[in-house]
C-alpha cells in the first residue's frame, strides 16, 4: 500500500520540478553558446543528408552558431541512432534521420539496443519524399506493366537495388513483388549515391529508391522512369505515373524526415528549434529549395513526429513479417 505524500513532500516535489523547468528555461536562454552536431544515419549525397544540410544552414544563420552534419552509417541507421539516444540531452547532438531509424527498424532488428518511439524526444517534422521505380535503359521495358511481364517471363534476370536493407527502399520493393506477384534479387546498398551509381552503369536492372537522387538522370533519359510510389505524381517528374495509375492497387509509399534529439531535451530547445524549423518549411525559399531536390514542405512538431512514428510502425508491420525481413 502507498504512503500518502506529506504536504512537506509534495511541496519538495514541486519545488524540485520547478527548478527542473527553470533550468531547462536557463540553457535555452544560451543554447547554443557552441557548435551543434546534427547526426545523419546515412552517407552524403542521400535524400536524408541532402535535407539535413539545408536544415543546418537555416539553423545556423537563425542562431548564430555552427550546425555541423556529422554522416554516420551503419547498421542501417542504428549506429547513428543509437549514439543520439545515448548523448546528453542538452541540445548539441540531435539526430535529422527518414523513418528507418525513427520507426520502422523496430520491425527490423531482433536485437535493437533502443526503442524508436519512447527513447526519442521529438523536434519536428520538415518534409516527406516520393519513392520511384527507375531502371536502366538497356532493360526492354517501357513502363511497370512490362517490368512484371518482362520479370515473369524471365524469373531470376531481375534485380533491384535499395539503398540499405530494411529501409524504405527495400520494404516498398517487397510489397511491389507480393501485390503484382513477380520477383527481383534484391542488392541492398549503403545509401542512395552509390545505388543511382550502379543503376546508371547498369549494374542493378531497377532501383527503388527514394525520388530525389533520381530527377535529374530520369530528365537527361540517362535512367527511365516507371513509377512513383504515393498516391500522387511527383511535381517534379509530371509524366511517370503513379503506381496505381500503373495498375498496382494500395501501394502508398512514401518517406518523411524528421529531426529528434535524446529523451529529456529541453523543452524550451525543442520549441525553440521547431519554430525556426517551421518557418523555413513554410517559406517561400525552403518550399522552392525543397521541391527542388524531390521533397514535400511538412511542417509539424513534437506531436507529429510520434504520429508519424507510430502510423509508420502500423503500416509496415505485416510486410515486414511477410517479407520476413529481419535483422540481428
Amino acid at each position: 500500500m502507498m504512503r500518502p505524500i506529506s504536504r512537506r513532500g509534495f511541496m519538495a516535489s514541486l519545488a524540485g520540478a520547478s527548478a527542473l523547468a527553470a533550468g531547462g528555461r536557463a540553457l535555452a536562454d544560451i543554447w547554443p553558446s557552441r557548435p551543434v552536431t546534427i547526426v545523419v544515419p546515412f552517407p552524403a549525397g542521400a535524400s536524408t543528408d541532402v535535407v539535413a544540410r539545408l536544415l543546418a544552414e537555416k539553423l545556423r544563420s537563425e542562431l548564430g552558431q555552427g550546425f555541423v552534419v556529422e554522416n554516420k552509417t551503419g547498421a542501417g541507421g542504428n549506429i547513428a541512432a543509437t549514439g543520439v539516444v545515448r548523448a546528453a540531452a542538452d541540445g548539441y547532438t540531435l539526430l535529422f534521420s527518414s523513418s528507418g531509424p525513427l520507426a520502422t527498424n523496430k520491425l527490423l532488428y531482433k536485437k535493437l539496443t533502443f526503442d524508436p518511439l519512447a527513447d526519442f524526444a521529438p523536434v519536428a517534422l520538415l518534409g516527406d519524399v516520393q519513392g520511384i521505380v527507375a531502371v536502366h535503359p538497356s532493360l526492354p521495358v517501357k513502363s511497370f506493366a512490362e517490368l512484371v511481364a518482362y520479370g515473369k517471363a524471365n524469373p531470376g534476370k531481375l534485380t533491384f537495388g535499395s539503398p540499405g536493407f530494411g529501409l524504405m527502399g527495400h520494404v516498398t520493393g517487397e510489397l511491389i513483388q507480393r501485390k503484382a506477384d513477380f520477383q527481383m534479387t534484391h542488392v541492398p546498398y549503403r545509401g542512395s549515391a552509390p545505388l543511382s551509381t550502379d543503376l546508371l552503369a547498369g549494374t542493378v536492372n531497377v532501383a527503388i529508391d527514394f525520388i530525389p537522387a533520381y530527377i535529374p538522370h530520369v530528365k537527361s533519359g540517362a535512367i527511365r522512369a516507371l513509377a512513383v510510389t504515393s498516391d500522387q505524381r511527383a511535381p517534379q517528374l509530371p509524366d511517370v505515373p503513379t503506381l496505381v495509375e500503373a495498375g498496382l492497387p494500395d501501394v502508398n509509399a512514401t518517406g518523411w524526415f524528421a529531426m529528434v534529439g535524446p529523451k529529456g531535451l529541453p523543452e524550451p530547445i525543442i520549441a525553440r528549434i521547431a519554430a525556426i524549423t517551421r518557418a523555413y518549411v513554410e517559406s517561400a525559399e525552403g518550399r522552392e529549395k525543397l521541391a527542388t531536390i524531390g521533397v514535400r514542405s511538412l511542417s509539424g512538431d513534437a506531436g507529429a513526429v510520434k504520429a508519424a512514428q507510430t502510423q509508420e510502425v502500423a503500416k509496415w508491420a505485416d510486410v515486414v513479417k511477410a517479407a520476413a525481413i529481419s535483422l540481428d
